[in-house]
């Protein structure tokens, strides 16, 4: 019987309501780890944390990782449950469409918060902690394909991805020296509650994409779980893209 490779340990995914971080947390669980979850709607993760408690032991915590402030707090709860911290998945964002040259300044600076401002933050705590007790972990930012290739009304949404992929290899110089490693996964299409609300999305990818298929988030979960497991110890500053082949060739639905 293969081992589980999460037993005892506690991770924080951010964002993980529904869709990818949900997977991504229920896969964590399933894999032995304690699970602290958090959605920016309480309603949803409540939700979420009773479907994932039924499989194993996860504790809901609400709030806007936009503000600075409450990263902490997400890590001090995380350990104050479980005693320990391990795993810190910064999944939370949030996909604001427009045209550039009619792009407002409000919509700007919120996507910039959530997606850079709270994957920094959330990091930064996860960081103190796991130095001030001298301990290894593993963090993981949620990119995207779009921070790599162009995509129409995305130009804000990208220009955060590929920011956060650059944090990551910043970071390389700041905690690896603490034995904490820093990657990041970038999704291509992928079938979630959201994207499946357009009823042509799933036909659509499967015909721009080279492997013939949208991915399923359970697709993305298993290759953020591989990035903060023991077999990833020794990569640090990367990102792995998950999109069937497409940003190989970036066909446009457009």
């Amino acid at each position: 019987m293969e081992q589980k490779r999460f037993v005892n340990k506690t991770a924080i995914v951010t964002g993980a309501g529904k869709g990818i971080g949900f997977e991504i947390a229920k896969s964590l669980i399933l894999e032995g780890a304690t699970v602290i979850l958090n959605d920016v709607d309480p309603d949803l993760c409540d939700e979420a944390t009773a479907k994932l408690n039924e499989i194993g032991t996860c504790y809901s915590f609400a709030g806007d990782v936009s503000e600075a402030s409450f990263n902490k707090d997400l890590v001090d709860f995380a350990v104050s449950k479980t005693g320990t911290l391990d795993v810190v998945m910064a999944n939370a964002g949030i996909t604001l469409f427009g045209s550039f040259l009619e792009y407002k300044a409000e919509d700007l600076y919120k996507v910039l918060q959530v997606n850079i401002g709270g994957t920094f933050f959330l990091a930064q705590a996860a960081g103190k902690y796991f130095i001030e007790q001298k301990k290894r972990g593993s963090i993981l930012f949620t990119s995207s394909v779009t921070g790599h290739q162009a995509h129409k009304e995305l130009a804000a949404y990208g220009m955060t991805k590929a920011a956060v992929e650059l944090l990551a290899k910043h970071l390389v110089l700041e905690l690896s020296p603490y034995g904490i490693n820093v990657n990041a996964v970038a999704p291509g299409a992928t079938l979630t509650e959201r994207t499946m609300e357009d009823p042509k999305y799933k036909k659509t990818w499967a015909h721009l994409t080279p492997i013939g298929s949208a991915a399923y988030p359970s697709d993305i979960a298993q290759t953020a779980l591989f990035l903060v497991s023991e077999q990833a110890r020794h990569i640090t500053g990367q990102t792995i893209v998950v999109d069937g082949g497409w940003s190989a060739v970036s066909p446009s639905p457009f």
